[in-house]
């Protein structure tokens, strides 16, 4: 939590200003006993009409400069808030991008929203009540203890012993709670995740009618969480209580003390009166405190769960590290296409925690502008296979060239301007279909997306909506079908002209005329590109000029369509299963 509190350096004079001023709204208020004690001894004692007026104006001015205190305060105290809360969600919002989908694995997409919501909103409200009260509360405290002491040593006493033991039962308290809290934020990170899923998962839930398993799930996570809840509520709500039996305790002690030394002439009755004033503004300031504290613990809580996820160091830095081994320079020749483009030496690639590896022993070279198919059953490691290129994974073992040089060398924005990738799942973002193409080229030329449209067989899908470039995209893309989002993503990958392209399995929801005319505009582009075709069906791949064929994360044959026919089992039995023999 400590860390975060840096952010707060460019707000220095707001967070000094704003405890400031509160000490002087609370000095002020530490004045208005004394003067009900001159209203009560003097003014009502002598019966003196101007002075009793004389002294409620001074106790309206006093409220009114410390209702200015209080309202510069809290401006202060926003605005220093506010903007420690806005650094902090860019700070955790530009690591969590330079994080490698290892680490975003690692954690979980529902942590980390988590995180960037309603932790960060616990501590920013923790920030701005802490510059508010937590100097508040102590001075007055301590400040009513010493005004009661220059009334009367005696009757101070009570004060001398009521604080300590206050001070005790909070912070106990707060010791108690601090680590329940925490248990209580990791459940709500279980609840979200389970929400999270049902909410994407949907129409898949209610396809096969599991609507009450999953609510049964659902009400599970949320009793634990509750559970929780309760039982650290139960805990904080005993605070209340029992600094209120403290107080009133200490008030009738006050009171019973205060009438014997009346009684000897030793104080006055306006001086007891501002004697169960200030325990009065105790009891107020430690239930405040008390208050204050329970936020604190909670905010500390998810400060640290923040720092958490700023600790964790990317496995791939933003700029090259040098990290290859020395053979950047070694060009292989691939066979009949001049210098490789694309090379795999050896290649091994395990994920975190898993025990066996994903990928092993994968070798082969691309030349520039071939395409390459790549096919195996599912979970065979094909996307894990295409997903070493833009270096979205570090291979564990071997290396990955791209120009004869590791990809571990390049600067990360170098790599990826080489690279246009359409995955799996067709994403499309909120706003217009401009927008959204031009993520890979911000300045592209009107013409530069047609063309892009009309190599990815999507111009047609433009032209049909009102508006056309301008057209507005829902969020995801909703307001598409599937084929048409995988058109549009294709698109938006080739307006940037990439030198590799790589398709996963994105041509899955278009039919078999579209699919070919789309490799064969691929094919066609200008720059030649080399393109990567990850596909399930073997009529997307098998006019390519090499088909990599995987089983189980290792290559089972490499070769042309009709090569693989002949002499791969593994390609023989998925092109068989596709087209039976008649």
């Amino acid at each position: 939590m400590k860390k975060l509190l840096v952010l707060l350096k460019d707000y220095k004079k707001e967070s000094v200003l704003a405890p400031l001023f509160k000490m002087l709204e609370a000095s002020f208020e530490l004045i208005v006993p004394l003067v009900v004690t001159a209203i009560i001894d003097v003014g009502i004692a002598r019966r003196d009409s101007a002075y009793i007026l004389r002294m409620c104006l001074a106790m309206v001015a006093l409220g009114l400069i410390g209702l200015a205190c209080s309202v510069t305060a809290q401006y202060f105290a926003a605005k220093a808030a506010s903007g420690f809360g806005t650094k902090l969600r860019h700070w955790l919002f530009a690591h969590i991008q330079q994080l490698s989908f290892t680490e975003i694995d690692q954690v979980g997409t529902s942590t980390l929203i988590t995180r960037m919501t309603s932790d960060i909103n616990q501590v920013q409200s923790a920030v701005n009540m802490v510059l508010r009260l937590f100097l508040r509360s102590p001075f007055i405290v301590f400040g009513a203890m010493v005004m009661a002491f220059t009334i009367d040593l005696k009757a101070a006493l009570v004060f001398a012993v009521t604080i300590p033991l206050l001070s005790l039962v909070v912070f106990g308290i707060m010791i108690v709670s601090i680590p329940l809290y925490r248990k209580v934020q990791e459940r709500l990170d279980k609840v979200l995740g389970i929400t999270r899923e049902n909410l994407a998962g949907a129409r898949v839930i209610r396809a096969f009618h599991k609507e009450e398993e999953e609510k049964s799930r659902f009400e599970e996570s949320l009793e634990s969480l509750t559970f929780m809840q309760n039982h650290v509520g139960k805990i904080s709500a005993f605070l209340n209580p029992v600094t209120y039996v403290i107080i009133n305790g200490a008030t009738i002690l006050l009171l019973y003390t205060g009438a014997l030394q009346v009684d000897a002439g030793v104080l006055t009755q306006g001086e007891v009166v501002a004697l169960v004033n200030y325990m009065s503004q105790i009891l107020v300031e430690l239930v405040k405190l008390a208050n204050l504290i329970v936020l604190i613990t909670k905010a500390v809580a998810c400060g640290n769960r923040v720092e958490s996820v700023l600790a964790i160091k990317s496995s791939m830095p933003k700029d090259a590290e040098g990290s290859g081994s020395g053979l950047g320079g070694e060009r292989r020749e691939a066979a009949g296409s001049g210098p490789c483009k694309v090379q795999f030496c050896q290649v091994g690639l395990s994920y975190q925690g898993a025990g066996a590896e994903s990928l092993s022993g994968i070798d082969f070279s691309v030349g520039k502008g071939e395409t390459v198919g790549i096919i195996g059953g599912t979970g065979s490691g094909k996307t894990s296979l295409v997903h070493l290129i833009p270096r979205f994974y570090d291979a564990t073992r071997g290396e990955v060239l791209v120009d004869g040089k590791n990809v571990k060398d390049y600067p990360l924005e170098e790599l990826r301007q080489k690279v246009g990738i359409v995955m799996q799942r067709a994403v499309l973002f909120q706003g217009t279909i401009r927008e959204n193409l031009c993520w890979g080229k911000p300045d592209a030329t009107e013409e530069e997306l047609y063309q892009a449209l009309e190599t990815a067989q999507a111009r047609e899908v433009v032209e049909g909506k009102e508006g056309k470039l301008e057209a507005y995209v829902e969020q995801g893309g909703k307001n598409f079908s599937g084929g048409q989002r995988q058109r549009l993503t294709i698109a938006r990958a080739l307006v940037r002209k990439p030198e590799i392209l790589i398709l996963d399995d994105s041509a899955s929801a278009l039919d078999y005329a579209t699919d070919a005319r789309l490799r064969k505009a691929i094919r066609e582009m200008e720059g030649s590109p080399t393109v990567f075709i990850v596909s399930q069906r073997t009529s997307s791949i098998q006019h390519a000029d090499k088909i990599i064929v995987l089983d189980d994360g290792e290559i089972a044959g490499i070769g042309t369509h009709g090569q693989l026919l002949e002499g791969c089992e593994v390609y023989r039995e998925i092109y068989e299963s596709q087209y039976k023999r008649q």
